[in-house]
Formats: C-alpha cells, sequence, structure tokens
C-alpha cells in the first residue's frame, strides 16, 4: 500500500513505521524534526523491538508528497484547521482517511471537507512519547480500535472498507480491534482522556500519583460518571462497571504522563476542545450537564492561555 502519515510525532511515528517494518510504502509529513530525519533515519525504541531506518521518505511540505491509498491523520487536534490545505495533496480518489486522535467529533471535520474519501476513526492505546528529533520510545501496549464514520454519527457496522483497513494494521502486527459504532468507541475511550489528561496536565502529576491519592481517585471517578451521563445522552449505555475496569488499569500502568500533560510541560497547545470541550458542548446539545467535566474544561482552558501568550 502508498501510505501517507499526517503528523509524525510519537504515534504518527510508531504506527508508520510498524507499516514501513511490513513492506509498506511510507511518506512521512514532518514539521520541526524534517531536516534531522531526511539526513539522519528515523528511530522508534519500543517494547516490541526497535526499530532504525537510515532513509525514510520524509517531507517538510504536504505539497511535494505523492497522493496515496491511504492517510494517516495523526496531527494534534489543536491544528484541525489546517487539514483543509493538508488533505487535498495527498488523498487519491476513492482513498480512505484514517484519523488517529483522541476526542470527540474529528472525523465530522475530515467529512466535510468532501473529498470522496472512506473515513475510519482509529482510537490508539498506546504509551509512547518522542525524547528527541526523529526518535520515539514505545513504551506499552499498541492496540488500535478502529470503526467506519457515517454522516449524522449513526452506527456503521463491521463494513469492507473497515476490513480492510484492519487488514492493514493486523498485517503490521497491530493488534486491532473492530467496533461497529465508532462514537460508542469514542465515548469509551473518553473516559480515561477526561478523567487523566487535565488532572494530570493541571496538577503535574502522572497517572499513578492520581489513581494512589484517595481524592485524586475520587475525582477520576466523579468525572467517568459524567463521561458516562454524557454517552447515555447520545443513545450509548456503558455498563457503570466500566470505570472500575479503567481504574485498574491504570493501577497496573507504568507511571505515565499523558499527553496533555507532556503538552503543558514543553509549554504547547493543549487539545482542550476535542477532549472537553466538544463533549461538554455535544452533552448539552442533548440536555445533560456534566459539571465536574466543565470545573476541569474552565481550568484547563486558562492554562491553555498562558501557554500560548507565552
Amino acid at each position: 500500500m502508498n501510505i501517507a502519515v499526517i503528523g509524525s510525532g510519537a504515534i504518527g511515528a510508531y504506527y508508520g513505521a510498524r507499516l514501513l517494518s511490513a513492506g509498506h510504502e511510507v511518506h512521512f509529513l514532518f514539521h520541526s524534526d524534517y531536516g534531522h530525519v531526511r539526513d539522519n533515519g528515523l528511530r522508534v525504541d519500543s517494547v516490541r523491538g526497535d526499530m532504525f531506518f537510515p532513509q525514510v521518505n520524509a517531507y517538510g511540505r504536504v505539497e511535494d508528497m505523492p497522493r496515496c491509498d491511504v492517510v494517516l491523520v495523526a496531527t494534534k487536534t489543536t491544528t484541525n484547521h489546517l487539514l483543509e490545505k493538508l488533505l487535498p495533496p495527498v488523498c487519491g480518489p476513492g482513498g480512505v482517511v484514517v484519523l488517529m486522535q483522541n476526542g470527540l467529533n474529528g472525523e465530522r471535520t475530515i467529512d466535510r471537507l468532501g473529498l470522496g474519501v472512506t473515513v475510519i476513526g482509529c482510537l490508539c492505546f498506546v504509551c509512547c512519547n518522542k525524547i528527541g528529533l526523529g526518535h520515539v520510545a514505545h513504551l506499552d501496549y499498541g492496540k488500535v480500535t478502529l470503526g467506519h464514520y457515517l454522516c449524522g454519527d449513526r452506527p456503521a457496522g463491521v463494513t469492507p472498507e473497515l476490513e480492510r483497513a484492519a487488514t492493514l494494521f493486523e498485517g503490521a502486527g497491530i493488534p486491532v480491534e473492530k467496533c461497529d459504532d465508532l462514537i460508542l468507541a469514542r465515548w469509551r475511550k473518553l473516559f480515561w482522556n477526561i478523567a487523566f489528561n487535565g488532572p494530570c496536565a493541571l496538577l503535574g502529576a502522572t497517572t499513578d500519583l492520581i489513581v494512589s491519592c484517595p481524592a485524586t481517585r475520587r475525582l477520576a471517578r466523579d468525572l467517568m460518571v459524567e463521561v458516562r451521563a454524557g454517552a447515555l445522552s447520545m443513545g450509548r449505555e456503558i455498563p457503570e462497571s466500566f470505570i472500575d475496569d479503567i481504574l485498574d488499569s491504570t493501577d497496573r500502568m507504568a507511571p505515565y504522563k499523558p499527553s496533555m500533560m507532556l503538552d503543558a510541560e514543553n509549554r504547547r497547545p493543549l487539545e482542550v476542545e476535542a477532549i472537553y470541550g466538544e463533549p461538554l458542548r455535544t452533552a448539552a446539545e442533548h440536555g445533560v450537564d456534566l459539571p465536574a467535566v466543565r470545573t476541569i474544561y474552565l481550568q484547563l482552558l486558562f492554562l491553555d492561555e498562558r501557554l500560548r501568550s507565552a
């Protein structure tokens, strides 16, 4: 397959490297890393086996990239306003765009561009960080959940297009879960993201500290109770026991800095709207208020404004 990776940070570089190792032709769009990767290659230190590619198809401008069968979008949601310029040059006719982002409603942004492509949502359950120019560390996990997006947030089922996308990832040794309702899967992932991304960034605490302190563990639980209510407002029912499953799995995780905490430490814009704002607004449209989520959201807006102004 001919694959483009738009946004070759930790997520894009890791999964792009997996696909490259499987023999696919992969084209990476870099930002600050472009010159380094062009001259020195791409390195991924992984618990599943290190990868080093002394030469990769690296680009600093999307206009220089070829049109591809599959486009992986792994940019931060804070740059989604740029997708209308980034995607048309690389999307082949009848191609597939796989959105590898956190949060809610990102697929709508791509669908509204009218590119004539299949949109697949991809939820990445992976611990990986960028640790240097052209250098990514993969610490744990790696499974992806894939779902076919349909306009109107309707469940699509397991379609032939979804099967083909799953085969692509599975062929690269990436565990895949195929979901018949992408919106349900996104709300399920928001349980962890809303409970830990914001509090970790605001408190400067890794996940193990959040779950080991009774006060912040209670906060995480309260946030997940509201996420469950938000999902139910869209007709997606998630059992209450899922909250304990999330807390138990986080107890077993190695100490981890979520992406929002890393962005705050490195004085980068935060993905506040996709992870907190969109769920809040979506629930409100269906008559449901999420006061604890809103409190974290407002605090993150303050932090994000300070980071941007600095």
